[in-house]
């Protein structure tokens, strides 16, 4: 037992240490002194393109992430960064006329990409709702309380449940529903369902109201009715409006990401049904997550079932995703295996992934460790809150396990 706590307190003194040089980077070079609000993008060897366009998810993220290191630490210089986060996104993200937020803006602040996609909105909802829990600002709630309303009315499908994806700034649904080019172009996926899941969860706990409630009920639902497959135990990603599948692909990541962020969900809402069921699944998701496992505590990135492709590149938010799915089953079942899983996780971004040159971490690596020149540092989807909530996290649930 003294082995075990020693083993969990070393865990959490170096994710600590490691939180701290994650916010001072993004505290240091994210904050655009020429514009105002964040840059919107560094390459991977500390050029800053001035001139790059911002995005809604990068910058709900960083408000995300720097409320909730002020809501555990007190430090105050964080909450100035979230101060700095939240009085951009209200003065330049939000569509004052059609509401919604916009999908991108100039580096100056001006309406670029006015698309209204749901995954952004959710990720507004998620940060906007953290900086209430650290400031209390009833404004902030009343913008998220906005931002909810206007997916239900414009993407909510009443008749087979579940979201729509993208809109016209003025609420039509496009034809190109892409969340980037990478993605299919289905009218329903599991990330933004996942990321619908995690920001009505946030916003529940500072809004109790019934129809949130219920909302984030039906999605919990329908994560274990649709999106999860039983017979594998993997998240489908991308759906037909029917909720057919479309495709027969794996992704480790979200696989993990989804085991604990489920359970979360079920909790915030307290129904214990569900939150039996969720435990079960997470245990079962975590199992079927380590048929990705490698031998250096990595995750591969991806499955193509239909032709046993794996893709082997590793990127750092798996990775960090792995820190906390695997600590969560081994809070549920104490079964030291996974509390290895998540360990080796964290020593494989130690190795691999932490730049000890540049500071923060790296996109990724390749199979044979090659580091991911082409992708940016800062960026779109290059952000600090996989790898910082992963701490947070990993942090608070060992205190926990501690105090057994």
């Amino acid at each position: 037992m003294v082995a075990a706590k020693a083993n969990l307190q070393r865990y959490k003194e170096e994710v600590e240490k490691e939180l701290c040089s994650i916010l001072d980077f993004w505290a240091q070079y994210a904050p655009d002194e020429q514009n105002r609000g964040f840059i919107g993008k560094m390459d991977n060897k500390g050029q800053v393109d001035i001139e790059a366009p911002k995005g809604s998810v990068l910058n709900a993220r960083i408000l995300w992430t720097f409320s909730a290191a002020y809501r555990h630490t007190g430090d105050k210089y964080y909450l100035a960064i979230a101060h700095r986060a939240y009085g951009y996104v209200l003065a330049h993200f939000l569509d004052k006329l059609h509401g919604g937020v916009y999908w991108s803006v100039t580096a100056t602040g001006e309406p670029l990409n006015t698309r209204k996609q749901i995954y952004a909105l959710a990720f507004m909802i998620y940060g906007l709702s953290e900086y209430y829990l650290a400031t209390r600002k009833a404004e902030a709630l009343e913008v998220c309380q906005e931002l909810f309303r206007w997916i239900e009315q414009h993407s909510f499908d009443s008749e087979q449940g579940g979201y729509f994806e993208a809109f016209s700034r003025e609420g039509e649904l496009l034809d190109d529903l892409r969340l980037s080019e990478k993605d299919r172009n289905d009218p329903k996926t599991m990330n933004t369902h996942l990321h619908i899941l995690e920001a009505y969860a946030n916003l529940y706990r500072i809004w109790p109201d019934a129809q949130v409630a219920t909302q984030l009920e039906r999605l919990i639902k329908i994560f274990l009715d649709h999106i999860v497959d039983p017979d594998t135990v993997h998240l489908r990603l991308f759906f037909s409006k029917d909720w057919k599948p479309a495709a027969d692909l794996v992704s480790y990541g979200h696989d993990i990401e989804a085991s604990w962020l489920l359970l979360e969900a079920a909790e915030v809402l307290g129904k214990q049904d569900l939150v039996q069921r969720a435990k079960e699944l997470a245990i079962a998701m975590a199992i079927a997550t380590t048929e990705g496992l490698q031998p250096d505590g990595s995750l591969y990135h991806e499955l193509d079932k239909a032709t046993s492709h794996f893709d082997t590149h590793r990127e750092w938010w798996v990775s960090a995703e792995a820190m906390v799915g695997f600590l969560n089953a081994y809070q549920l079942t104490k079964k030291t295996v996974f509390l290895e899983h998540s360990q080796n996780a964290w020593e494989f971004a130690k190795k691999h992934l932490l730049d000890k040159e540049q500071g923060e971490w790296r996109w990724g690596v390749y199979d044979d460790y090659s580091r991911m020149q082409e992708e940016d540092k800062i960026g779109f989807w290059k952000c600090p809150y996989h790898n910082a909530r992963a701490c947070l996290e990993v942090m608070r649930r060992c205190e926990s396990l501690m105090r057994v």
